[in-house]
């Protein structure tokens, strides 16, 4: 009878009830920074958006990064760059 019975923490591992990591009520990027990121990437689809020398953008990751760009100049809460 020892057997049937099986340890219940044994698939938890520390996470809340979502499936994320972090506590509930955490955001890590702002609303604010998540409308320049859908801008920027409107605009990349309708081949608008342009990097500083002028030059179209074509990268999904270049228009993420450039929205996040333009939100930290706002002011929008979004995390710092990795430094390398």
């Amino acid at each position: 009878m020892a057997t049937e019975r099986k340890s219940s923490s044994s698939h938890r591992s520390g996470k809340n009830s979502s499936g994320s990591s972090q506590s509930s009520g955490h955001r890590k990027y702002s609303s604010k920074a998540q409308d320049k990121v859908g801008r920027a990437m409107h605009e990349r689809k309708h081949g608008e958006l342009k990097t500083r020398g002028g030059r179209k953008v074509t990268s999904r990751k270049q228009a993420i990064a450039i929205g996040l760009s333009e939100a930290r100049k706002s002011g929008a809460k979004v995390p710092r760059k990795k430094s390398s």
